[in-house]
């Protein structure tokens, strides 16, 4: 009789403690991020894009879905509407891509002691949100929503501005801050921080649940996804936009914003550990809970 693949599941409040923690912490990360000043040589930018190191660890060892959704939505709350910048419409391409992304390099990984696995996962999940979204951007200018500023009347030029963009996110940003990183922290962390936080460790070679990695319907949904996203862009760039919140509070106060919106990231961060660590410790003072799975 063939052996069922045991599932990796999260209770419900387990499920909603990795995904604040998730939000709080990547937003943290985002925040500081702004704090790092940019390189500017022509028409492209050198920056730190992010520090996908925290998302990419989190649905390693957490779940894939619920920390990239997590993480994304914490840039949206502490990098977009603390600051009133807040583009409405315009945000959901990144949310989208980047969730995306981050979610299937989660996926990617069945032994998180696995260094090679880490390292594929970490830089697949860099690559395919810095494709995604060179592929709306090109995809913009080329059916005129958006016209380009560093050649006017050449949109073809895009191709070689976004081609040098995306090799600038993925060597610099996902080498430094995703690739070393992830494969620093995953295998130490794995085994150590889940109890802290009351959750079991997966063992190697358990499946999560939901979709499974790189079968049609993943793909299917990823076409589907880059598709929205392409039309909430440009819808944007066309001025039909809703729910935008734009303030002038970041001109106003310069970085103390910035370190406000770190701050309450920070607080929403703090909070949600006690929390775990609260709920795990009441775990283990109540008789029958010692062999739960995942609590």
């Amino acid at each position: 009789m063939k052996k069922m693949t045991e599932r990796y599941t999260l209770t419900s409040s387990q499920k909603m403690m990795v995904f604040v923690l998730s939000m709080s912490l990547y937003g943290l990360s985002n925040m500081f991020t702004e704090l790092i000043p940019k390189l500017q040589l022509g028409p492209i930018e050198l920056s730190v894009e992010y520090f996908a190191f925290i998302p990419l660890t989190l649905c390693i060892l957490f779940h894939p879905m619920i920390a990239a959704l997590g993480a994304a939505l914490g840039e949206v709350i502490f990098g977009e509407l603390m600051l009133g910048q807040f583009g409405g419409l315009g945000e959901l391409e990144k949310f989208i891509t980047f969730s995306f992304a981050m979610y299937v390099a989660g996926r990617m990984v069945s032994d998180p002691r696995n260094r090679r696995q880490v390292g594929i996962a970490a830089m697949t999940g860099v690559i395919i949100h810095q494709f995604l979204s060179s592929l709306v951007d090109i995809g913009k200018v080329w059916i005129g929503v958006e016209q380009l500023e560093a050649v006017p009347g050449l949109a073809e030029s895009v191709v070689l501005i976004e081609g040098v963009g995306f090799l600038n996110d993925v060597l610099f940003s996902g080498i430094l801050f995703a690739l070393l990183p992830t494969l620093y922290l995953v295998p130490l962390l794995y085994g150590k921080i889940e109890p802290l936080l009351g959750i079991k460790p997966r063992n190697p070679g358990m499946k999560y649940e939901g979709i499974g990695f790189f079968r049609p319907k993943l793909i299917l949904i990823g076409v589907l996804l880059l598709a929205l996203a392409f039309g909430a862009e440009s819808l944007s760039e066309m001025d039909i936009n809703f729910a935008v919140w734009e303030t002038d509070y970041a001109d106003q106060y310069g970085s103390a914003s910035i370190w406000i919106s770190i701050g309450a990231a920070a607080l929403v961060a703090v909070v949600t550990l006690l929390i775990m660590r609260a709920k795990r410790n009441k775990n283990k003072t109540v008789p029958g809970t010692e062999n739960r799975p995942y609590a």
